[in-house]
């Protein structure tokens, strides 16, 4: 097939690339002019087409170019879910695509959206549930991802801990739990939406192999992966709402603490809210009807890491 990629020098999509290239596919990735233009780090199979996705013209005109394409599959996000940064890409910037594949007679949009917009409380969740609304009523074909947390949002803690300091965990670390899945199990889920008709037109919740993980799990994995005996401390979450009212009343006044509150707010929800399906009759998370897909673990991840053979480089994700 002939695929137009969004958001491919981001983590999943470069693994997106590198999957749909094994197939096969002939993968147009329409990225941002910038530092990466030089060396973007892409398959060479990989066609490369710039411009700023925020311009409603620039994908029609300097991606699509009144070409023909199978399917469009976007990975695009905000960097750190902030208001602003929100609303301008998780849901304008995706109506640019959406409005660029319909024009151009797309006939199948793939969606990588977050587990977490079930319990829309923060901006960037609204943000991301009002394009699933237009996709789901643009009359085109849609599959809408869902995945838990990725490996390298869970890893934000391995060079303290590496570094002889205890594990943080709000709470006992036993309130939530989740999924975790890889780039390239993701990656493949998503190339897979493009031929599996059992996963058209429908939301799809999705996980890495289970078990289910709590915090304390995650943070044991990793110390096992360290050869270091477990050393947990542990953060009231009361703290993190003094933290997150102090910043509100300083917000009215600053422009810059009131992002900071809304950040601290989205550490707060990853902090009290699984990354699981959310059973709305029972009101709680249902690890059990959480759908799994692909075969790396986090403790698999660790090991590599703490070996060396991986890096990880949150970037904007490192606030959390």
């Amino acid at each position: 097939m002939r695929i137009l990629l969004l958001g491919a020098t981001g983590t999943i999509g470069r693994a997106t690339t590198e999957d749909l290239v094994r197939r096969g596919h002939d993968v147009v990735c329409f990225v941002r002019p910038g530092p990466h233009k030089a060396e973007p780090g892409l398959p060479p199979a990989a066609t490369l087409r710039f411009g700023e996705i925020t311009d409603p013209d620039a994908l029609p005109r300097d991606g699509i170019r009144g070409e023909r394409f199978d399917a469009v599959i976007s990975c695009l996000a905000s960097r750190t879910g902030a208001p602003r940064d929100a609303w301008d890409i998780d849901h304008r910037a995706q109506m640019n695509v959406l409005d660029a594949a319909s024009g151009a007679a797309i006939p199948h949009f793939v969606l990588l959206s977050a587990i977490c917009v079930q319990k829309p409380l923060l901006e960037f969740q609204k943000a991301k549930l009002a394009f699933e609304a237009a996709l789901k009523d643009s009359g085109l074909t849609y599959s809408i991802v869902r995945p838990t947390a990725f490996f390298k949002s869970l890893s934000g803690q391995f060079d303290r801990v590496k570094a002889g300091k205890p594990f943080l965990v709000f709470g006992d670390g036993r309130r939530t739990a989740c999924k975790p899945i890889s780039g390239a199990d993701l990656a493949a889920y998503l190339a897979g939406c493009l031929a599996d008709k059992s996963r058209w037109n429908k939301v799809l919740p999705i996980g890495g192999p289970g078990p289910a993980l709590t915090p304390r799990d995650q943070g044991a994995a990793l110390f096992a992966a360290l050869g270091q005996a477990p050393a947990f401390r542990q953060v009231p979450i009361a703290l993190m709402d003094a933290v997150i009212a102090g910043l509100a009343v300083l917000g009215r006044v600053s422009p810059g603490l009131a992002a900071k509150a809304e950040l601290a707010r989205i550490g707060r929800y990853y902090a009290t809210e699984s990354m699981l399906v959310w059973d709305a009759e029972s009101g709680r998370y249902d690890a059990d009807t959480t759908p799994e897909t692909g075969r790396e673990t986090l403790s698999d991840f660790y090991e590599k890491l703490a070996a060396g053979d991986v890096t990880v480089d949150r970037g904007d994700h490192a606030v959390f």
